[in-house]
């Protein structure tokens, strides 16, 4: 492997990482509907858990709710139950083949606990990214060690890889602070 394929794997992998930190983010709730939050709820579809996308279409109805319409008829119940037993704290109500899952209103509290979860959830990825770092360290000092590059390459390599590691941080801070300042809004 040569300087710039651990750099590009490097960035690559970092990139991921950030990724996985909007997708967590994109399911910590903020008071508003959102049908990411019914991603993760699985539905018993004739015997096998199945992801409610699969068995219903998920649409926004209103700001604060989330219309759910089976493909069919008879699921209507199952997926209310596995809508209400799911941990998301939501209380769906059935008006015919529609399901209507109003988003309550969040509390102080819960928002501060949310902003809590926001920011454990970035510093895993700055860890995350940290451990990335480490690693393109690692196989630097191995191909100077090696005899594949020489000190100054390897020097120059470590600078843009904590450059990288830097930039990836600053956009972990941004994405977090964001998200902090969305669920602080009432």
């Amino acid at each position: 492997m040569t300087l710039t394929e651990v750099k590009k794997n490097t960035e690559q992998r970092m990139q991921k990482s950030i990724e996985a930190l909007k997708a967590d983010l994109a399911k910590v709730r903020t008071g508003r509907a959102h049908v990411g939050i019914l991603d993760h709820v699985q539905v018993d579809y004739y015997g096998n858990p199945t992801q409610l996308s699969q068995v219903a279409n998920v649409t926004l109805i209103d700001a604060r709710t989330i219309g759910v319409q089976p493909w069919e008829k008879k699921m209507v119940a199952v997926i209310e139950k596995a809508i209400r037993d799911s941990d998301l704290g939501l209380n769906p109500a059935t008006q015919g083949d529609l399901i209507r899952v109003p988003t309550p209103p969040l509390t102080e509290e819960r928002r501060k606990e949310f902003v809590k979860l926001v920011k454990t959830e970035g510093e895993d990825a700055k860890i995350a990214i940290r451990n990335i770092r480490r690693d393109a360290n690692e196989a630097y000092k191995k191909m100077l060690k090696d005899k594949t590059c020489s000190e100054d390459d390897e020097r120059r390599a470590q600078d843009d890889v904590q450059k990288l590691t830097d930039r990836f941080v600053s956009e972990v801070d941004k994405l977090i602070s964001e998200k902090e300042k969305e669920l602080l809004t009432v």
